[in-house]
Parts: C-alpha cells; sequence; structure tokens
C-alpha cells in the first residue's frame, strides 16, 4: 500500500512550524521523511484511526480470506503489493481488484470506499511454460508449471534451469495487473520480466527429451 502522509515539525528545515512528511515505518518511534527537503528522521505520531478490510488471497487455484488494517484515507490501487497475514502464512500479495461497498470494481479508490480487497499471492509463484522440441516441431510441445519465487528474472535469450528442466526462453506474456509494460508480449533478445508478472513463458526445450527429438 502506498505511504501514508502527515504533519510534523521537521529539524532540518527548522521553521518550527509542521510540514508535509512521508511515513516510512512505524513503531514507537516512526520513520517519516520530510517532503519539502527530504530529510529523514525519528518522531512521535499520535495513533491513527484505521478501517478493517478483506482480503481475498489467490494461490496456484486456491483462495484465502484474511483481514488488513489500514488508514481510511489511504488510496488502495490494483497492481499494489503489500504484506497480509492468512491463516497458513504471512505472504506478498498483489491487488488485483477492489470491490467497493456500493459493488463496484475499480482500479483505485479510498480504503474507507472498499468493501473486499482481492489479490494474488508474488512472493512465490507458478509459471506456466509452453515448451517445443528443439528441432522446431510442434507435435511434441508440452506444457509444464514450475514454482519459483516472485523475483525471479526470465530474460528471452537466456537458458534456464529448473530442476529437472532446462529451457531457452524466447517469448513471454505478462499479466494483466503488471505495471511498468507497454505490451503484452515480450520476444526480443534480453527482454525480461519477474516471474510474478509473467503469464506464460514459450520456450525451447532443452532436456533430454529435447535432444531425442532433435537427433543428438
Amino acid at each position: 500500500m502506498s505511504h501514508q502522509r502527515v504533519a510534523v515539525r521537521c529539524p532540518a528545515c527548522a521553521t518550527g512550524t509542521e510540514s508535509a512528511h512521508e511515513v516510512l515505518a512505524r513503531g514507537g518511534q516512526a520513520t517519516v521523511r520530510c517532503a519539502d527537503c527530504g530529510h529523514v528522521h525519528k518522531t512521535t505520531l499520535a495513533p491513527e484511526a484505521t478501517v478493517e478490510r478483506r482480503v481475498v488471497v489467490s494461490q496456484d487455484g486456491e483462495s484465502e480470506a484474511a483481514f488488513i488494517e489500514v488508514p481510511p484515507d489511504e488510496t488502495l490501487s490494483v497492481g499494489e503489493e503489500f504484506l497480509v497475514e492468512t491463516d497458513a502464512a504471512v505472504l506478498t500479495a498483489r491487488v488485483t481488484a477492489l470491490e467497493t461497498t456500493d459493488g463496484a470494481r475499480l482500479e483505485e479508490a479510498p480504503a474507507e470506499a472498499v468493501k473486499t480487497v482481492w489479490s494474488r499471492a508474488v512472493g512465490n509463484v507458478a509459471v506456466d511454460l509452453t515448451l517445443h522440441p528443439k528441432d522446431g516441431g510442434h507435435d511434441d510441445t508440452r506444457s509444464v508449471k514450475i514454482q519459483v519465487p516472485g523475483d525471479e528474472a526470465f530474460v528471452v535469450g537466456e537458458t534456464h534451469e529448473y530442476g529437472s528442466e532446462a529451457f531457452t526462453v524466447e517469448r513471454l506474456l505478462v499479466r494483466d495487473d503488471a505495471t511498468g509494460y507497454d505490451r503484452e508480449g515480450y520476444e526480443y533478445d534480453g527482454d525480461a520480466a519477474p516471474a510474478k508478472d509473467i503469464k506464460r513463458v514459450y520456450a525451447r526445450d532443452e532436456d533430454a527429451r529435447s535432444r531425442a527429438w532433435s537427433g543428438w
């Protein structure tokens, strides 16, 4: 979720008046950064009001509900990542949709207007691979699913190995909820994306079965 902004005095500006600060971390002494001069310092903040919101986290085809507490005026947005504690674990999740109290689905909304935060786990993710033989044939193309850390990068033109699988990436399809991309497909050498942003990887099979198909 985005950082909250508060009004406190900045020791570097030394104006004696309160100015806008970004809250970087909370605790007994909060860590804040002055919006005017960029100075980072510690300060005591008054307890903030929060609202509890339902979160649905999807992972590997299953969903689990949990709750988070956020300031009512904090803006929630599709694509943002946050930590959520479920019954099973603490997960890194990405917002995929926001359902408001009147039933609408929005890309962005203040927390007080949100009923349910829909999300998917991105700390560890399943990546779908479509692998074709090195000889270019398609009859033996196979689909594989691998589990990798969400930040693991896949690069077009590079060979990757995971367990018994070895493959050279030829094309990447990115997810609709991934931000910072100007198109859906990437196929030029050097194009890259982390696993959490990938919908599917198309690649040339480099394992023993592929060598058998190509006559090696």
